[in-house]
This record gives C-alpha cells, structure tokens and sequence, in this order.
C-alpha cells in the first residue's frame, strides 16, 4: 500500500513539474490570450444552454433559427479574408479588441431584444465578434508555441483553461434560471447581461496586457488583398484540401450545437438542470482527457488523434437522437466534449501548413470557407427541422463527417514533424 502511494505521488510530482516547465517555457502573448479565453468561455456556457431556446421564444421558428445564424455565419465569413490580411500587416492586437466589442455588443443587443428578428443584429455582431477575436488569438497561439507544444498548447488553452470556467458557467446559469423564473424570455435574459459584464472585463484584460507583436515582415510593399491572399496558395501543398477539411470540421457550430439544446429541451423534454449538466458534462470530458490527448497528439502524430476523436462526437449525435431517457441526454452532452478536443488537435494541423508570416492570410480564408459553409447548412438545417424531422439534422453532419472529412484527412500528410518554424521554435 505504502509503495504504491509512493509511486502515485511520485507520478503525480512528475506531472506538476512537467506542466510547470511546459508553462515557464510559453511566451506572455500566449498566457493572455489562455486568460481571455477562458472569460469568454465562462460567459458563453452561461448562454450556450438558452440561446437558441431564447431565439425561438421571442417566436422564430426551426427554419427562421437558421436564417439567423446564418446571417451571422455569411457577414462572418465574408470579412475572414479581409481581417487575416490586417492582421498580417498591422499585427493581431488591434482586430483582437475590435472582435471582443463586437462580442459585447452582440450580449447587449441580445438582453434588449423583444422579437427573434432583432436577434440577427445580435447573432451577427455575434459571429463577428467570435470570428474576428480567435482569429486573432489563433494567429497568436500558432506563432507562439512551437511544433512540440502546439497541440498541447492549443488544448490547454481551448479546453482545460476554459473549461475550468466552462463547467462553473452552465451551473451558475441553471441557478440564474431558476431564481429568474426558469426556462423562459424573462428567465433567460439576464445571462446576456452577465455575459456583456464578463466580456468587458476581457477587453480591459487585452487591451492592458497583450503586446502589439507582429509577425509578417511586410517592408514598403504596396497592399495588395487579392494578391497577397492569392501568394498563400502558391506556398504549400495540401491547401487546398485542408480548406474542405476545415470547413466540415466547424459544420456543428451552425448545424448541430444551435439546435442540441432545443432538441433535448422540446423533443426529449430536458428541463433547465439537465441541459445544464450536458454542457457542464461537455466541459469535464474536456478539462480530464484534453492534456492526455494532447501530448498524444504531439508525440504520435495530430491525425491518430483524431481519427479516435471524431466517432465519439459520432456517438454523441446518435445517443442524442436515440435519448430514451436524460441518462443518455447526459451522456450524449459529455461525448461532445470530443469535438472541442478534436477541433484544437485540428487547429494545430492547420497552422503547421504555412509560415507565420502568412498565418492571418490563411486562417482567414479558412474562415471564410467555414463560415459560408456553415451559413448554408444552418440555413438548411433549419428547413430540415420544420419539413423533415429534428432528429436528421443529426444523423447528416454524422453522414458528412464520415463520408467527406474523414477521407480527406487520411489523404493529407501528418504535419508533426513540418519544417516550417515559428519563433517559438528557435
């Protein structure tokens, strides 16, 4: 018993130290935005569980919940290309800032709002605030922590940190709810408030801490947006492909999350404490099995990975459609943790397919093509709801998932070992 004691606290003494070095190693720039964006996520499981609920509400149906976001979704995507070149020339700083007020505007617009129609002002300031701040923290993140770290860093970031936050917020929220009147306009609407007070408080955290680093070397050039983003393709293989992969990797943001919690809520009869739990469930499964994966992901490679992560967010559809009981609604809400461990794994690839000096460049034009996608589908998604039935806007993403990305990614090459350095890498 004693010895092994011993070896559990010798295990554990291990790890403490090692996540210690990890963190001494890691550039200021980085630890800012970590800080960030775990108040952001803080504030948005507070909403996430009510969103859509809300939006429907104030009257809008299935197919008009997709018109909103994806509204949101299109003035997102297009502005993508545009903010990634700004970044590369005047640096992430200043667009960081201007995505974090729009995000405070969108929790404004949305406490005030009296019918879903004035929720497509807040969804999209919303999706541009969104967008437009992790871009600029994905472009921070990619050139700060080196190949080695990248995977671990970026998961350490999007889900340990944030998740931490993440399973506090649904819990706080359910309380609001309750103490507000439960699942209703009224209940709800005091989680914008909060989440407006929240993001302020990030803006004053980047604004005072976050350097005004830059990273492309752009000289005297004359600017050229056509070019400049035309120069992206033309300096790595496999561009191409990752796009399509990058654009069906964030399908769930507009064509299952949006609906999740309304299925669950009118179909499944969730009440507040148990849409709660499946987002307080979503963040556990992030913050106990992101580092593990992560370092895995850093030692044998991004693709394995995720070729274990994506059939658990399978699983999850599945188990949401089958949900004969709130056992399974829980169950299914935890398996979506995969898909937020999967998406930073999918990250990592992404920004070790090009040189730091072209990083804003190439996430926005991944970002277009996500967003345009993801836009379309919601659209979709939300004609499906009311025509076909709920539970097949589910069982589709799985259908696209599996038929579409999941060849494209085994035909690309694993990017562990690229050669391209940041300055994070020596």
């Amino acid at each position: 018993m004693n010895t092994t004691s011993r070896t559990f606290g010798r295990a554990a003494v291990n790890l403490l130290g090692e996540a210690m070095e990890f963190l001494h190693r890691q550039q200021r720039d980085w630890k800012v935005t970590v800080a960030r964006t775990s108040l952001d996520k803080f504030a948005y499981q507070m909403v996430f569980p009510y969103l859509s609920i809300y939006i429907v509400a104030l009257g809008a149906t299935g197919t008009q919940l997709g018109m909103v976001n994806s509204i949101g979704m299109i003035v997102a995507g297009f502005c993508g290309p545009f903010t990634g070149w700004l970044i590369d020339r005047i640096g992430p700083k200043k667009i960081y800032l201007l995505g974090i007020g729009f995000v405070a505007f969108s929790y404004l617009a949305f406490s005030l709002a009296q019918h879903w129609e004035m929720t497509i002002l807040a969804m999209i300031c919303h999706w541009l605030g969104f967008a437009t701040s992790i871009h600029s923290c994905a472009t921070i993140c990619g050139n700060c922590l080196s190949n080695r770290d990248r995977a671990t860093g970026m998961l350490l970031c999007e889900t340990v940190a944030a998740g931490l936050l993440g399973v506090v917020g649904p819990l706080l929220a359910a309380w609001l709810v309750t103490l507000c009147g439960g699942v209703t306009i009224g209940g709800i609407r005091p989680l914008f408030v909060s989440g407006l007070i929240v993001t302020l408080g990030t803006f004053l955290v980047v604004w005072t801490q976050l350097s005004e680093r830059t990273w492309a070397h752009v000289g005297n050039s004359r600017p050229h947006l056509v070019k400049d983003i035309a120069e992206v393709f033309r300096g790595g293989k496999n561009l191409k492909r990752w796009v399509a992969i990058s654009a069906i990797t964030q399908l769930p943001l507009g064509m299952v999350f949006p609906y999740t919690q309304v299925f669950a809520h009118s179909i499944k009869g969730a009440n507040e404490f148990i849409l709660g739990a499946m987002v307080t469930g979503s963040a556990v499964v992030s913050i106990v099995c992101a580092i593990p994966l992560g370092r895995l992901a850093d030692r044998i490679g991004r693709k394995r990975v995720l070729y274990l992560t994506m059939p658990l967010f399978w699983l999850s559809n599945l188990m949401l459609v089958a949900a004969p009981s709130p056992v399974f609604l829980l169950l299914a809400g935890m398996l979506q943790g995969f898909y937020f461990i999967g998406g930073p794994i999918a990250s990592a690839i992404e920004r070790e397919l090009v040189p730091p000096e072209q990083m804003g460049r190439w996430l926005g034009i991944n970002r277009f093509f996500r967003m345009v996608l993801s836009a379309i589908l919601a659209l979709t998604a939300g004609i499906v709801w009311d025509k076909i039935g709920p539970q097949y806007i589910f069982l589709a993403f799985v259908a696209v998932d599996l038929l579409v990305r999941l060849p494209l990614l085994v035909s690309i090459p694993e990017t562990l070992h690229v050669s391209l350095k940041t300055d994070a890498d020596g």
